[in-house]
């Protein structure tokens, strides 16, 4: 709930603290936020976009392929990791950048008892499904590519899962000795489905280049792979397109004629690497 996160707060014009007031959200300058009553709070500044927020169809789509628990193993070694990261007995705050519908941040809450999530995506689409998603869970619309509306040295953990990464922000918002968990693609990932369908694979280097963008701002702290086969419908196969950058690069029709040729289920090959990084 909000009210789990509000001390970890900013306000995202001045970044001075937040205080409750009723169904809004306030500063000492005298900037405000409504409360939706959803259950988050948008702590967007004025002129920011969010086109490239995650639509009703595409969180629906999103909240079924999870709860159906295709990426179990994800979220489990993402617990796993957690678990071994942070001191027993913290009651600090795990902050989850690109969220989404908070299905992972909810497994690490659950494997880290004494803490509090807050849920940080630009969509208020999936947000108001976070808000749902733990009883520990606080929602919060924000744009990972500016300063986030959290207070420096706050979070104990962060998550990133199929996210956007901004380093300097993730710095100054860990606390000394805090830690980022990462999971990003390797180059195996829905293989299969690049091949057929004519995705946007993923590149080689692309854990490098993950390392080298986050060198100036935290240390490598270890990193493990998680490799895995999926059975696939057709519609989990849209789904899992969708929920990727193909689903700004693929052509409709195209893909429906793709799909038509694929057997039913289809295997695929899921890959990842859950990377940890401190500062």
């Amino acid at each position: 709930m909000l009210q789990d996160i509000e001390r970890y707060l900013a306000c995202p014009h001045c970044a001075q603290a937040l205080t409750r007031h009723d169904r809004s959200l306030s500063c000492p300058a005298g900037h405000s936020f409504d409360l939706a009553k959803q259950g988050y709070v948008s702590l967007l500044a004025g002129d920011a976009h969010t086109g490239t927020g995650d639509t009703a169809e595409m969180v629906a789509a999103r909240a079924d392929f999870l709860a159906a628990g295709h990426y179990r193993p994800i979220a489990e070694a993402l617990a796993q990791t957690a678990s071994a990261v942070v001191a027993g007995g913290s009651d600090g705050l795990v902050a989850d950048l690109g969220a989404g519908t908070g299905h992972y941040l909810a497994h690490v809450l659950d494997a880290l008892p004494g803490t509090v999530g807050a849920a940080l995506d630009i969509s208020k689409f999936a947000l108001r499904r976070a808000a749902k998603a733990h009883p520990r869970i606080g929602a919060v619309v924000c744009d990972a590519w500016r300063p986030l509306p959290l207070r420096d040295a706050s979070a104990e953990l962060m998550l990133n899962v199929f996210a956007p990464r901004n380093g300097p922000e993730i710095r100054r918002v860990l606390r000394p000795g805090g830690t980022l968990l990462l999971v990003s693609p390797t180059a195996r990932h829905l293989r299969e489905l690049v091949d057929a369908l004519g995705l946007l694979s993923v590149d080689e280097e692309k854990q490098r280049r993950i390392d080298e963008k986050l060198g100036p701002y935290l240390e490598p702290a270890g990193r493990q792979e998680v490799e895995f086969t999926l059975r696939l419908g057709p519609q989990d196969v849209r789904t899992v397109v969708g929920m990727g950058p193909s689903a700004w690069h693929t052509d409709p029709e195209r893909l429906g004629a793709a799909l038509a040729e694929l057997p039913e289920p289809v295997e695929v090959t899921a890959s990842v690497t859950v990377a940890a990084y401190r500062r």
